[in-house]
């Protein structure tokens, strides 16, 4: 059966699948990335993972697989398949794609994770049929992910969608970038949990528990939930104002807690729009499993691009 590699690696772990020219998972397994051990092991760590797949799916579905695709944290050169800087790696200029293709003998296809996972997202999830989205995933970060036409901008220097570092609240905390009151800072599920544990005074509290005593009406909880989803629909409105889209998917583990979210979310952003057209503001539908499914049309996409330069 035809199939591809796809591998979404993390910071400390890798999760892979043997993908189907229907988008079909056919395998699926996960591994430690091995960052304990240091950055080259971590590309050691990738390169066996990847090669016991191949070897997997020649013994399970009968044939090589056609081409991999990896999707990766940081800043990825997509174009030339070099991980420019991943910090939860240890990375700076890997040359991964020529790494893997090497070892693996096929086409192999690089992209950032965030960005595979829109693919996926767009294409085959929440997105599906939308002509314009932005996926944004809500985690220890923020990030984003803008499709246009079922492919992902990456922008002129791979930077697009990095909507995270809008800056909401211009007096606010201070961000790992530099800047102060970036989006991530105030509304991603890490700046929940911290300040769900100050305002609770348990250390221990993070996110899904602030969601849950916002369920039950605890005021405190209340106040720290308003306050994330007031900065997050600050930043989204500056976005769909940039970018128009149709479909604006929310995703990663703050969108976990469903309605909770979703509708005081979208009664601030309807709040905020002005001549702005409001896009449908849904839930991401393919869960952790989106970046291994980009991962695996990525290495689709390269083998149609090659079909048509060979042809």
């Amino acid at each position: 059966m035809r199939h591809v590699i796809a591998l979404d690696v993390g910071g400390t772990g890798m999760k892979a699948a043997l993908v189907g020219a229907d988008g079909n998972l056919l395998y699926e397994a996960r591994r430690a990335t091995g960052r304990q051990r240091g950055p080259d092991a971590v590309v050691g760590s990738i390169l066996d993972f990847a090669a016991e797949l191949l070897d997997h799916g020649q013994h399970l579905l009968g044939e090589r697989a056609l081409a991999a695709g990896v999707a990766i944290p940081g800043i990825v050169d997509s174009a030339n398949g070099i991980a420019v800087y991943a910090a939860n790696l240890g990375w700076r200029d890997v040359p991964l794609r020529d790494q893997l293709s090497e070892r693996l003998g096929v086409s192999v296809a690089l992209g950032h994770d965030v960005r595979t996972g829109g693919l996926a997202e767009g294409r085959i999830g929440a997105g599906h049929g939308a002509d314009r989205f932005l996926f944004v995933p809500l985690g220890t970060g923020i990030a984003g992910a803008i499709g246009i036409g079922g492919a992902i901008e990456a922008g002129a220097h791979g930077y697009a969608g990095e909507i995270g570092h809008i800056v909401v609240r211009p007096d606010g905390p201070e961000c790992g970038c530099g800047q102060r009151g970036c989006l991530e800072t105030l509304a991603s599920a890490a700046a929940v949990t911290r300040a769900w544990a100050k305002a609770s005074g348990d250390p221990t509290a993070d996110a899904a528990h602030c969601a849950k005593a916002v369920e039950a009406g605890d005021p405190k909880a209340i106040a720290v939930w308003r306050d994330a989803v007031d900065a997050l629909a600050a930043g989204l409105v500056t976005a769909l104002t940039l970018l128009d889209p149709r479909t604006l998917i929310i995703g990663g583990g703050l969108a976990e807690a469903g309605e909770t979210l979703f509708t005081p979310l979208r009664a601030a952003v309807e709040e905020r729009v002005t001549f702005q057209k409001l896009p449908a503001i849904v839930p991401a539908a393919l869960g952790d499993t989106a970046g291994c499914l980009g991962a695996g049309l990525l290495a689709w996409d390269l083998i149609a691009t090659d079909s048509e330069v060979t042809a």
